[in-house]
C-alpha cells in the first residue's frame, strides 16, 4: 500500500478518535451540569394521596424527630427524587438509608409535583426540599455574576410577583398528608444567588420580608406541616451578618449550615469542628433553634476523606445541639467529588460511624420537629415520667432578634469562602442543587 499524505492524516485522525473515546472522555467530568435525569414523566392533573399515605398516617406514632438525644444522618444528591439510584448505592456501601433525602427544586420551571415527595416517603425517608426561586438554567459562569439574575430580586417576591405559584406550592403540600422540610432560599449570606443580601440590589431587610411572605402565604393556605429550615452558609470573611437576616424564631424551625472540606483552592485540613462550631457560636448570639448541617462533603486530597469522615463521627457528640447531618453524596468536578459510595475506605469509616445508636433515627408519617436546644438535648436521668411531646409545630410567640439598622450588604467578596461549594450549580431534572 502506497503511503500518501491523506492516508497519513486519516490514521491520525482515526487514532485521535480512539484516543479520545477510550482515554479521554472517560475522564472528563462536566463542571456545568449533571447528567440529565430520568425526569418521573408528566404531572398529573389530579394528585390525590395514595392509599399508602393514609394506611400509613393512620397508623404512625406522633413522635418529635429527631428524638432527644438522637441526631439524624441524611445525604443530598444530584437529582433528588428525580432518581433515586444514588440513594440506592449510597444504601448499599454504608448498611441502610439515611433518615432524610434532601432535593432541590428551582422556581423557573417546576410546577408543583407531589411524586417528589411521595417517592422519598414512602422509602421511610424525610423530605426535604431545598426551593430556590430562580433559573439554574440561566446562572453565568463567571463567578460574581452567578446571582445576578433580576427577575428573582427579592423585591418581586415581596411584591407578590409570584404569589400563585407559591400559593398552588403551599396547597399541594397542604394534600400531602405527612411533614416534609422546606429549606427556602439558602447560603443568602453570600453573593452566589439572586436572593442572596449581596445579590440583584437586595438588601437584609428584603430577605426577612420575603422569607416571612412566602412563609405566612403557607400559614394563610393551612400547610402547616412544614419545618422550616433558614441556612445560611458558614461564616467567612465579606459574608452578610447572619443575625442581619434572620426572619425570627416564630418563623424558624431548624437552623441549617453549608460547610466542606477539600474544595478547590481550600485544599488545608480542616475538621468538622473547625468548619462549623465557629458559626455556630455565632449564631447562639441570636437563636437557639436546633442546627442541621444541611450541606456538607469531603474531597480525597492526600487521601484523608475517610479519616475526615471518621473524625466527623468522633466531634458530632461535642455538638449536642447539632441535631442533624445531611451529606452532598455528588460529584460536581474531578476536584470536587464529594461521594461516600464510591471509596471503600469513605463507605467503611461512614458505616462504622453510623453505627452508633444515636444515629438510629426512623422519621414518621407524624414526626413533629424539634424546636429547641433543650429539646434536641439528652432527657435528664430522672424517675419522673418524660412530658409528652407538643403537637404544635410553631410556637405560639416569640420575638425576632433586633437588626442592625443598615440595611445595604457589605461590599461583596469576590473569594470563595472556605470550606464551601464551589460555585456551579449540580442540576436536577427541573432544580438546582445549589
Amino acid at each position: 500500500m502506497r503511503i500518501t499524505v491523506p492516508r497519513v492524516l486519516g490514521a491520525l485522525v482515526l487514532a485521535l478518535m480512539i484516543t479520545y473515546t477510550f482515554v479521554w472522555a472517560p475522564n472528563l467530568v462536566d463542571s456545568q451540569a449533571a447528567p440529565e435525569a430520568p425526569g418521573l414523566g408528566p404531572i398529573p392533573e389530579h394528585q390525590p394521596a395514595p392509599s399508602w399515605v393514609k394506611e400509613r398516617a393512620a397508623a404512625a406514632p406522633t413522635e418529635v424527630f429527631p428524638p432527644a438525644g438522637k441526631k439524624f444522618l441524611g445525604i443530598m444528591t444530584a437529582h433528588g427524587s428525580y432518581d433515586l439510584a444514588p440513594l440506592d448505592e449510597f444504601a448499599r456501601a454504608v448498611g441502610r438509608d439515611p433518615s432524610v433525602l434532601q432535593f432541590s427544586v428551582g422556581w423557573a420551571d417546576s410546577p408543583f409535583d407531589r411524586r417528589l415527595f411521595d417517592q422519598v416517603a414512602k422509602r421511610g425517608l424525610m423530605p426535604l426540599m431545598a426551593w430556590e426561586p430562580w433559573d439554574f438554567r440561566k446562572e453565568s459562569p463567571i463567578e460574581e455574576e452567578r446571582g445576578n439574575q433580576p427577575e428573582y430580586a427579592l423585591r418581586h417576591i415581596i411584591a407578590g410577583r409570584f404569589d400563585d405559584y407559591i400559593t398552588k406550592w403551599a396547597e399541594g403540600v397542604k394534600e400531602l398528608g405527612y411533614p416534609v422540610a422546606i429549606r427556602f432560599a439558602h447560603e443568602m449570606n453570600g453573593f452566589w444567588y439572586p436572593w442572596a443580601a449581596q445579590a440583584n440590589g437586595n438588601t437584609t431587610d428584603q430577605y426577612i420580608q420575603a422569607w416571612r411572605h412566602v412563609h405566612d402565604i403557607f400559614t394563610r393556605v393551612g400547610a402547616d406541616e412544614v419545618t422550616w429550615v433558614w441556612s445560611p452558609n458558614r461564616d467567612y470573611d465579606g459574608s452578610t451578618p447572619m443575625q442581619s437576616l434572620y426572619p425570627g424564631d416564630e418563623y424558624v424551625d431548624w437552623v441549617g449550615l453549608s460547610g466542606y472540606f477539600g474544595t478547590k483552592g481550600v485544599e488545608e485540613y480542616k475538621s468538622f469542628n473547625e468548619i462549623f462550631q465557629p458559626t455556630v457560636r455565632a449564631l447562639r448570639r441570636f437563636t437557639q433553634r436546633p442546627v442541621v448541617i444541611t450541606e456538607t462533603g469531603a474531597v480525597d486530597f492526600d487521601g484523608r476523606k475517610a479519616e475526615w469522615i471518621s473524625e466527623m463521627f468522633r466531634q458530632l457528640p461535642e455538638n449536642p445541639d447539632l441535631i442533624g447531618v445531611i451529606w452532598y453524596e455528588a460529584r460536581k468536578e474531578r476536584e470536587a467529588d464529594w461521594r461516600i459510595a464510591v471509596s471503600p475506605a469513605a463507605s467503611e469509616a461512614y458505616r462504622t460511624g453510623m453505627g452508633d445508636a444515636r444515629y438510629d433515627v426512623k422519621w414518621t408519617f407524624k414526626a413533629t420537629p424539634q424546636h429547641s436546644v433543650e429539646q434536641a438535648a439528652d432527657p435528664p436521668k430522672s424517675p419522673a415520667p418524660p412530658s409528652a411531646p407538643s403537637t404544635t409545630t410553631k410556637p405560639p410567640t416569640s420575638t425576632a432578634p433586633a437588626r442592625p439598622t443598615t440595611t445595604k450588604p457589605p461590599t461583596r467578596t469576590t473569594t470563595r469562602p472556605a470550606g464551601s461549594r464551589t460555585p456551579t450549580a449540580t442540576r436536577t431534572a427541573r432544580g438546582g442543587a445549589g
